[in-house]
């Protein structure tokens, strides 16, 4: 059953939206946060665990000392002040993916806290959003729900769980309540996850990719009417994991609200779970508040001392900040504001500068990115990054296309084979015999076919009218099924009528 929703215009005339996230950052440390298990994505499950991990009696956790670096670094990136002492403390609940029945995590004494990060909205308008804290933890394992609709846990005839994920060490980022966004408050959500995104990514912490569950965000969202101080009761939307994705649940969640308000019902404190296919959210379970995991401190981990020494090494080795990395990228590759406005707007700053590294030209990733791939992935309403291209097959198809093995045409083509599993740009250039005619006796054969079909074609192109070569081109084309090199057909067209251009 779907719940009753106003529209968003609707909902913005009424109530005022005030918003919250957490943003779980998995961090790319080769072992776990306790344990000296492998820290690695997509390996067998249940391959990358040890005791530790396990919760088996008698074992004793070891701090991973470079994940505390890293969450130094994200704390100093996000503007905070670093604890010079913190500690560990037990969440505690029991589920399947949690074989301690307690997650450590950090509760009242976090290793960063009260910071700020401004984020540019799509017109250039600069929003602060202020930083609660960031704080250690460790991630869950992951459950398969087998069987049902849905892959969720109701009607499920079983569940597997992976326990390669359970130990791998998360920061957890924890914003302020967000007031005075209004109408723009689904595009902040997204604006912000992707400013974390780019931090993360940047600081080299993370690998961040978001359809791996690398950067998940809950979403809080609660309503107000205009003019109240007190904030409304909140729902939280549990890990979303792609930009769009958040933007349209905190969409959604504003209009859900405004219709239970506006139908005299308490909006009920809850969790939600976000539905891509329907891009709506269903009840999950009443919302915990922090007396309900009956927190202590981790009585087998020693507080964390970060003396400032130690903090001022760590913000020596930060890169430049968010706003002047982006001003010196796009003096770098040579973008216009529009563009590069564009590419941040698109969500794929990463993936160019990624594509770039990798050997392509500044024109040629903007060229994949913006002019493909985008509306690729907006067709399939996705993120681009969800579409699995990687850097180094842009960087492949443009070698393809510069080397004249294939044209611009095909490797629309041959990218399409990419997106559908069919393997390398090289290995769907020989599957699907893509390669450019570029012999000349094939290539005369259809000219001859082409000038014979179009008579009138000739004696315009001999009499200076050198566009209508177009129509003489684009029968060749025709005839070897877009397999012909433009350009030597134009030269072989010219050379037979004794044109000189």
């Amino acid at each position: 059953m779907t719940d009753a929703i106003l529209t968003f215009e609707e909902a913005m005339e009424k109530y005022d939206p005030v918003l919250g996230f957490e943003v779980h950052v998995e961090l790319n440390t080769k072992s776990k946060m306790f344990s000296s298990a492998p820290n690695v994505f997509g390996d067998e499950p249940n391959t990358n665990v040890n005791e530790v991990d396990l919760g088996m009696p008698g074992v004793l956790p070891v701090l991973n000392k470079t994940a505390v670096e890293s969450s130094i670094k994200i704390g100093l990136a996000l503007n905070c002040k670093i604890a010079e002492a913190c500690r560990f403390a037990r969440k505690n609940y029991f589920y399947p993916d949690t074989p301690k029945n307690f997650q450590t995590s950090q509760y009242d004494e976090p290793i960063a806290y009260d910071g700020y990060l401004d984020v540019e909205l799509s017109d250039g308008t600069v929003f602060r959003v202020e930083i609660e804290r960031a704080h250690m933890e460790e991630d869950a394992g992951k459950l398969t729900h087998m069987g049902g609709a849905t892959g969720r846990i109701q009607g499920a005839d079983f569940s597997l769980v992976d326990y390669n994920r359970a130990g791998v060490p998360l920061v957890e980022i924890v914003t302020k309540p967000i007031e005075g966004a209004g109408s723009r408050a689904p595009e902040l959500a997204k604006a912000y996850v992707a400013a974390v995104r780019e931090i993360v990514k940047n600081l080299g912490v993370s690998d961040a990719r978001m359809e791996r569950g690398n950067v998940r965000c809950d979403a809080n969202v609660s309503l107000r009417p205009h003019g109240r101080e007190r904030f409304g009761i909140r729902s939280e939307t549990k890990n979303v994991n792609s930009l769009r994705a958040v933007e349209h649940a905190v969409r959604y969640e504003i209009q859900r609200h405004a219709a239970v308000l506006d139908s005299g019902i308490p909006v009920v404190q809850e969790t939600r779970h976000w539905h891509e296919d329907t891009r709506t959210t269903t009840s999950g379970r009443p919302k915990s508040d922090a007396d309900d995991y009956r927190y202590f401190p981790e009585p087998d981990l020693v507080p964390v001392v970060a003396s400032r020494e130690w903090v001022e090494e760590l913000r020596a080795t930060l890169p430049e900040p968010p706003a002047a990395r982006r001003k010196r990228l796009q003096a770098d590759w040579g973008y216009s504001d529009l563009e590069f406005r564009d590419v941040v707007n698109a969500g794929v700053l990463v993936e160019i500068e990624e594509t770039i590294a990798a050997g392509a030209s500044a024109s040629v990733a903007r060229k994949w990115w913006m002019g493909e791939i985008v509306g690729r992935a907006k067709n399939a309403d996705v993120d681009p990054g969800q579409l699995g291209v990687q850097p180094a097959t842009i960087v492949e198809l443009a070698k393809l296309v510069e080397d004249g093995k294939i044209n611009n045409k095909m490797a629309t083509e041959v990218l399409d084979g990419v997106l559908a599993g069919e393997g390398t740009p090289s290995e769907i250039v020989d599957k699907r015999g893509l390669a450019v005619v570029s012999d000349d006796g094939p290539l005369l054969e259809a000219i001859d076919a082409a000038l014979a079909a179009q008579p009138d074609i000739a004696d315009k192109i001999r009499n200076g009218k050198l566009q209508a070569i177009g129509a003489i081109v684009g029968g060749v084309m025709k005839a070897t099924r877009g397999q012909a090199d433009a350009g030597r057909v134009k030269e072989l067209i010219l050379e037979k009528l004794g044109v000189n251009a």
